[in-house]
């Protein structure tokens, strides 16, 4: 009898222990982030992708990174190609004892949707759904991605249809395999000529069920001793409001003016912003050959000259970097607002009026039909997309190496140099 009295009593107490240890699970309510036990959540995140592998296999070295992101006070990653045969089990512990969640990319080098040939068949969803079904199980993970900058040009926004098409099947496949409500999104490249046409089109319409659940901009706007007005921010902020869905920077962090002081961060997770935008993800974690990272690992410089560099090991900050950022997150402590106080005005927000098409610029007129699976966009460049696309056989999304072929492998170079041209060639149609 003793012993199994013993025994429940160890059982209950681990019990106990696990349910306290467990992290939150993050829903989108509204236009805000909330943890399952009701507090807003704003991201502080980094980009994690040192190369074109699979960050996430490697428990030794997650657990490394995931103790100098805690001092650093990261409390995301977002990943961008991962395996989904792969056993991702030892990195999603490490990060969710570190309390950091994760937003990862669904698409890869070969599924992703591509605005000069758009399709969306098959292949593409049976490839998100294998990512998704390997990442539901855990906690942490916060968001996916159904593309990365897929619209970079206001002639190639034809293709804005096959991100919601995308969104559709993706968030349909979730509830048929009874997931929780991972939220499902987008991040956008920073480009005059679609924004906000682009970010209110993946909300409009009034069908939650076509639509993505946040939507994100890889913006590079806010370079140096700049300002919430010079930047463009208060337009972005402007442009945000009464946004109903959430919306944060999936990609910032400026380097044309070194070093890196991350001001922006202050209007990001303060008054400026914090009411409207759910936080930022500053690219990038790992230096790599341009001068993005905020840690090395190892203690030798990376140059442009090299070829190879350490892409594991000992996390070493890079200086003042990496310290200015942890100055400015240490002081950023946004209290939100408790769910149980917000969900009532969440329920009266509105969807935004979808775009109308306009000469040389955005293509989608309006809300049309969305494409069906097998579908591929066939439009003179230039078209104005008003119905449904043309049907063919199922292919293979191409790849685009442009986007993507980086010294770093990653795919989250695109949003640095597409965002530093939109703030080189937007700023006057903004400003």
């Amino acid at each position: 009898m003793f012993s199994k009295t013993l025994f429940a009593a160890a059982w209950i107490a681990a019990l106990a222990v696990n349910t306290v240890s467990a992290i939150p699970t993050i829903s989108a309510v509204g236009s805000k982030f909330f943890t399952s036990d009701g507090n807003q959540f704003f991201i502080k995140g980094v980009a994690y992708q040192p190369t074109d592998a699979d960050p996430l296999v490697d428990t030794s070295q997650c657990q490394l990174d995931a103790t100098q992101m805690q001092d650093l006070g990261a409390n995301t990653i977002r990943v961008y190609h991962v395996d989904s045969t792969a056993n991702h089990s030892g990195c999603m512990s490490t990060f969710s004892d570190a309390g950091i969640y994760l937003f990862v990319d669904l698409d890869t080098f070969d599924t992703e949707i591509n605005q000069d040939d758009a399709t969306w068949n098959q292949t593409q969803l049976t490839a998100f759904e294998k990512v998704l079904d390997e990442f539901q199980q855990y906690d942490n993970t916060a968001g996916v991605f159904v593309g990365n900058e897929i619209l970079d040009l206001a002639n190639g926004s034809n293709a804005a249809p096959y991100i919601k098409a995308a969104a559709r099947d993706i968030k349909a496949y979730r509830d048929s395999k009874n997931y929780r409500d991972i939220p499902v999104g987008y991040s956008a490249a920073d480009i005059a000529g679609l924004r906000p046409m682009l970010q209110n089109y993946l909300a409009c319409g009034g069908n939650a069920s076509e639509n993505v659940d946040f939507f994100s901009l890889n913006s590079y706007e806010w370079c140096g001793d700049s300002s919430f007005t010079t930047s463009g921010y208060s337009m972005l902020e402007q442009n945000a409001t009464g946004y109903p869905i959430p919306i944060f920077f999936s990609e910032t962090g400026c380097n044309t003016v070194e070093p890196r002081t991350f001001q922006d961060q202050s209007a990001i997770l303060g008054p400026d912003m914090d009411n409207t935008w759910s936080g930022a993800i500053i690219y990038e974690w790992v230096e790599v050959t341009n001068n993005f990272g905020l840690i090395s690992y190892g203690a030798a410089a990376v140059t442009a000259a090299m070829t190879d560099w350490p892409v594991s090991g000992t996390p070493t900050p890079i200086s003042p970097d990496y310290q200015n950022l942890k100055s400015q997150w240490a002081t950023l402590t946004p209290s939100g607002v408790a769910l149980s106080a917000y969900s009532a005005s969440a329920s009266s927000l509105t969807p935004p009026p979808c775009p109308s098409s306009t000469s040389g610029g955005w293509l989608v007129n309006g809300n049309p039909p969305l494409p069906t699976l097998g579908q591929t966009l066939a439009a003179a460049s230039g078209a104005t997309q008003t119905g449904t696309a043309t049907a063919t056989a199922s292919t293979t999304a191409k790849a685009t190496a442009t986007k993507k072929g980086t010294a770093s492998g990653g795919k989250e170079i695109a949003g640095m140099s597409i965002g530093l041209a939109g703030v080189m060639l937007g700023f006057i149609v903004w400003l």
